[in-house]
């Protein structure tokens, strides 16, 4: 891994600084490759990077592109999530495409270009910086304490994703809210396009046990159910709830769903903002 000569960089960014000023509108590719997010596995093949933040001097590219005053989407590369906090202060549109295949330039020219609607959601939780790491939506209650400086949510959480349409959630509830411990129920909620586009949505559930004999996350994805929507248009989407989706491994290692209070969560991300909430009780036998 040899890395590009500093002069040369700068003769670079300046070169692109000249053509963006030329341009109605600017389309800025950034990220890693192949050599940059990998498996480290020797002295001399090394993958692990001590920093999350845009490798080279690719931030200092996107200052001096911002400074031009133009339209700046930036469109992102890379096997692994970076920490992208300053790009998003400064760039109003990012597309997050990971490594796409053979066909990568015609899919990012569909969205940009408004021929396809983005409808994808993040797989993972994508960290502030390396030092948040680990960061991940299905935490215990007691592992996220906060830092000092800065907030201790994801900068993008699992499970969000931007259209270029708008999605109402609304009149979330259950078909029965008490059930026995070996019986289901189904949870019901309504979404609206509420934009002027059709696109699809990503619609999910998690759910939280409130109290148990072993500790749980703070959410767990148990359902999900992608739909397409013409605006204005409303559906009522439903996902099972029953021993599947409530059940857990216990302290004496059996598989058990235990009675008791489960928050029912629905919406278009796992964060917390992003759901509503109903209240499920299981009672026994």
């Amino acid at each position: 891994m040899v890395f590009a000569d500093p002069e040369s960089d700068k003769r670079a960014i300046a070169g692109a600084v000249e053509t963006a000023r030329r341009s109605d509108a600017v389309i800025l590719v950034l990220g890693e490759n192949e050599q940059t997010s990998r498996e480290s596995w020797s002295r001399t093949h090394l993958g692990d990077r001590a920093s999350l933040d845009l490798i080279g001097r690719q931030e200092a590219l996107v200052r001096e592109i911002v400074a031009t005053g133009k339209t700046v989407v930036a469109v992102l590369l890379n096997g692994r999530p970076n920490s992208i906090g300053s790009l998003a202060d400064m760039v109003p549109a990012i597309l997050e495409c990971w490594y796409l295949g053979q066909e990568c330039g015609t899919a990012i020219a569909g969205v940009l270009f408004g021929d396809d609607v983005p409808g994808g959601k993040c797989p993972i939780s994508i960290p502030r910086s390396a030092g948040h790491i680990p960061v991940f939506y299905n935490h215990k209650p007691s592992a996220r304490r906060g830092y000092l400086d800065s907030e201790p949510t994801a900068l993008f959480p699992f499970g969000f994703g931007l259209s270029y349409t708008t999605f109402r959630f609304s009149n979330p509830r259950l078909e029965c809210d008490t059930i026995a411990s070996d019986a289901s129920t189904r949870a019901f909620v309504d979404v609206t396009n509420a934009g002027e586009r059709a696109g699809d949505e990503v619609v999910q559930m998690y759910i939280r046990d409130v109290v148990s004999s072993v500790t749980r996350p703070v959410k767990e994805l148990k359902g999900f159910a992608r739909i397409h929507l013409r605006a204005g248009e409303t559906k009522t989407v439903s996902f099972t709830v029953g021993p599947d989706q409530l059940a857990f491994t216990n302290i004496h290692k059996r598989w058990v769903v235990e009675p008791g209070q489960f928050e029912i969560m629905v919406g278009n991300s796992s964060r917390d903002t992003d759901l509503s909430k109903v209240k499920l009780t299981v009672t026994g036998h």
